[in-house]
């Protein structure tokens, strides 16, 4: 197969072996995003008028709620386009976009538990300094911190995917992009990140 550029789109992948169920799975999904949309931004607005709730603990729950709207709004456009359209093409910047979205939120979601976790430590070992040790300052240097984290150390495994050649089949294995799924059709030097994966095996 001749050498192709990063211009040519991908092929995303449904539930191969049941296409035929493709539409009624479809309902499925829609239903189930359109629960997170509405549950997702319920909470938001619930955090948002009440006054009681400007609090610490919830202003990281807002995040959370924050971040998975992000992910379902990231994921849902390709996926039902998938199931219910059969639309599997999707241009190359558009695939390494929705990559970058999907692996930065993802993070983010690790860093925000995280800080929940260091909320719930504060309330539970220090409850008489919680206000002192959470402050507003405080928990807006955390909430950039996680931020931070989460969409800028994305940017190094990401961006060499508009660079690189791709000869091998561009037919992905989700009905979404990843990096991990894209990188494999790349005929280029990929060993930057095969030493990233090893360098993450080992600490494990």
């Amino acid at each position: 197969m001749s050498s192709s550029g990063s211009s040519h789109p991908f092929l995303l992948t449904g539930f191969p072996g049941l296409e035929e169920a493709h539409h009624w799975i479809s309902v499925f999904f829609l239903f189930m995003y359109i629960s997170i949309l509405f549950g997702n931004g319920t909470l938001l607005l619930l955090i948002k008028e009440d006054h009681n709730l400007h609090e610490p603990m919830y202003f990281f729950l807002a995040m959370l709620a924050a971040t998975d709207l992000g992910l379902a709004l990231t994921t849902m456009p390709t996926v039902l386009g998938v199931l219910w359209l059969d639309h599997r093409e999707i241009g190359s910047a558009a695939c390494f976009s929705q990559a970058y979205f999907i692996h930065s939120l993802s993070f983010l979601e690790s860093g925000i538990l995280l800080a929940m976790a260091y909320d719930r430590f504060i309330a539970i070992c220090n409850p008489l300094r919680y206000t002192s040790v959470l402050t507003n300052t405080r928990v807006v240097k955390i909430g950039l911190g996680v931020l931070m984290r989460g969409f800028v150390s994305v940017v190094p495994p990401i961006r060499p995917l508009y660079f690189f050649l791709y000869c091998h089949s561009h037919v992905l294995s989700h009905a979404f992009c990843l990096h991990q799924d894209v990188i494999k059709l790349a005929c280029a030097d990929t060993t930057f990140n095969r030493q990233k994966k090893k360098k993450k095996k080992k600490k494990k």
